[in-house]
């Protein structure tokens, strides 16, 4: 599994970012406390991010002051109906499978075609955030301090990008943007039609 020491995960991918978003906002989906939205607005997108901790919005509105944010479960109705990339960084992990499923689908279907998600998933390996020790809500999916919490093998990344998606780039990997190392999946996929 690749180490890697500063979670500037999005820079190798700007280029294809700004290919694809064709002057569309981007949706970031679980903007936190926006270190992503930062990136992507200091490339020069419009960035439109959904998150559902009024605190992470805030932080985010201070570190992007120029992108556009809503405090909402992305499980709501979108403020955007069309974009060319949608961005989901560890935020689809909280759902049950067919919620999860349904959350794809409906980022296929605002995506323009050809357009792209980027997006990290929990690693069943990833033990320092609660990939162990929990009860099991389901398989790989379990009550982690009071909240659910959904863990991806490689057969789990495949089963959920199996219909309507070309695969980019997936890459298992450990990443350094918490206080502890974290283990998650990196998944670049275009949208077929």
């Amino acid at each position: 599994m690749l180490r890697v020491t500063k979670d500037d995960w999005l820079a190798s991918w700007l280029p294809l970012i700004g290919e694809r978003a064709a002057g569309l906002p981007i949706l970031e989906l679980g903007c936190g406390g926006g270190r992503d939205s930062e990136v992507l607005v200091a490339a020069g997108h419009k960035v439109v991010g959904i998150d559902l901790s009024a605190k992470a919005i805030g932080n985010a509105r201070m570190r992007a002051p120029s992108a556009e944010f809503h405090c909402q479960d992305i499980q709501s109705p979108w403020p955007v109906t069309s974009a060319g990339v949608v961005l989901a960084s560890l935020s689809l992990h909280y759902f049950s499978w067919p919620e999860t499923t349904g959350l794809v689908e409906r980022i296929r279907q605002v995506l323009r075609p050809d357009g792209i998600l980027l997006c990290r998933l929990n690693s069943t390996k990833d033990h320092h955030f609660g990939a162990s020790g929990h009860p099991p809500i389901a398989e790989n999916y379990y009550l982690v301090d009071g909240e659910p919490k959904r863990f991806f093998d490689r057969a789990a990344v495949d089963r959920l990008f199996a219909s309507g998606w070309s695969t980019l780039g997936i890459e298992e990997r450990m990443i350094d943007r918490y206080d502890r190392p974290k283990a998650v999946w990196e998944a670049v996929l275009a949208r077929d039609d």
